[in-house]
């Protein structure tokens, strides 16, 4: 997957790529409302299990999407999508608190515009 796309974090001994999709989106906004709504949820968790397992359900949709992107590009070879049960054994509290900002460069990359705008000469004598 491109970079400009995702980013990168390993769970166990393997490297996923954390991609805010289309699809993505949709199931975050199922579930917490919309994306504005998914930083206060986590920072709002009534106790620490739930916290984890905000972060770890997160992990799992975000992660999911390279893999998702890979079958539907490689039918006769496909990879089994992670389960959160899977990343929860295969990492630690530590782990996740780091995964913090993969999760974060992911969202921001998946919303980022590049916006342009065009040079039409107007402001250019400061009119």
């Amino acid at each position: 997957m491109a970079d400009e796309r995702s980013a990168s974090i390993t769970i166990g001994d393997d490297q996923f790529e954390l991609i805010l999709t289309t699809k993505a989106t949709k199931q975050i906004a199922k579930r917490y409302g919309g994306l504005e709504n998914l930083g206060e949820k986590l920072m709002k968790s009534e106790n620490f299990e739930m916290a984890l397992d905000e972060i770890i359900w997160l992990i799992t949709i975000l992660a999911n999407q390279s893999i998702l992107i890979y079958n539907l590009k490689n039918k006769e070879k496909p990879k089994e999508v992670l389960t959160e049960e899977y990343v929860e054994l295969l990492t630690t509290p530590l782990d996740l608190a780091t995964y913090k900002s993969a999760i974060t460069e992911a969202m921001f990359k998946g919303t980022n515009r590049n916006i342009e705008s065009e040079d039409t000469g107007k402001n250019k004598a400061g009119v």
